[in-house]
């Protein structure tokens, strides 16, 4: 008995112990949080770089003409990249949402092609499904199982490049490769991260309202998956994380779809991407 009670922990030293490991934990969970919020960053700026790679294939093969990021009724533009696609948060029983089959690939559930949908930029990605998403976005839609997936989107595309353009001062679309010399391929964003709550089409709009002296209206919200930040890819195919320092340019995330179309004068995030979209003609 006297050994035993030599051996065995006192209360005190246990309470000493578990002291150290709370202590322990707490130094290292926030290090653990900022690891894997880097990891995704990483992963991120690396998907949309592969993605903006398939965006440059894609015109190479179409004679340098560039995917429309959207068409909303203008049959002169080159087809819409992400074939009709719309997602929608307040209903995440929609298909939009969930079904990479019809959405991404272009098949029916049979295994056939479907005319008019599909994501253009497929083939050219090395037919990868993962790429539209970032790793960041939790987002989820429900598939006609009842079963809770991943969204199949978390990408859209400046709308100058490619077009349809925006309301506001007439601004350049650029519709090839070629037309990009203001501001040029490496300060014109191509793909960037959208709120979940803010994207359906394909098609992230950028206000040229007021440009150069101040912004005006925000129209889409990006998102802010990275800390505060979201990715960017560009047309020379160089991809980066942009931190926001506008808390306008953050509001609460929604349950269901948030307002756009918001005005937002002054406002550096904006000016920001304005000064990346494109330029007065």
């Amino acid at each position: 008995m006297e050994r035993l009670r030599k051996e065995a922990f006192t209360l005190i030293e246990l309470l000493v112990v578990i002291a150290i490991i709370a202590i322990l934990a707490g130094l290292l969970l926030p290090a653990l949080a900022k690891a894997k919020s880097k990891a995704q960053g990483i992963t991120c700026m690396n998907s949309n770089n592969q993605l903006t790679m398939a965006w440059r294939f894609y015109a190479e093969e179409n004679d340098g003409y560039l995917v429309a990021s959207g068409r909303w009724g203008t049959p002169t533009l080159p087809p819409e990249w992400i074939g009709g696609n719309w997602l929608d948060k307040s209903n995440l029983r929609k298909s939009d949402n969930w079904d990479v089959d019809l959405w991404i690939r272009g098949i029916s559930s049979t295994g056939r092609k479907v005319p008019g949908r599909g994501n253009l930029l497929y083939p050219y990605a090395g037919n990868s499904t993962e790429i539209f998403n970032c790793p960041a976005d939790n987002s989820v839609g429900i598939n006609n199982k009842g079963k809770t997936v991943p969204r199949l989107r978390s990408r859209s595309i400046n709308n100058w490049v490619g077009g349809p353009g925006w309301g506001g001062p007439q601004c350049h679309i650029f519709m090839k490769d070629t037309d990009m010399n203001d501001p040029g391929p490496s300060n014109t964003f191509v793909m960037l991260d959208e709120r979940e709550d803010s994207i359906n089409d394909g098609y992230f709009v950028v206000d040229m309202s007021g440009w150069p002296v101040r912004s005006q209206q925000i129209v889409d919200f990006p998102a802010s998956y990275h800390n505060m930040a979201a990715g960017f890819s560009f047309a020379d195919g160089h991809a980066e994380i942009h931190k926001w320092l506008d808390k306008r340019t953050r509001p609460a995330i929604n349950k269901g779809n948030m307002q756009l179309n918001v005005p937002m004068r002054d406002s550096v995030d904006l000016y920001w991407m304005m000064s990346k979209a494109t330029r007065p003609r």
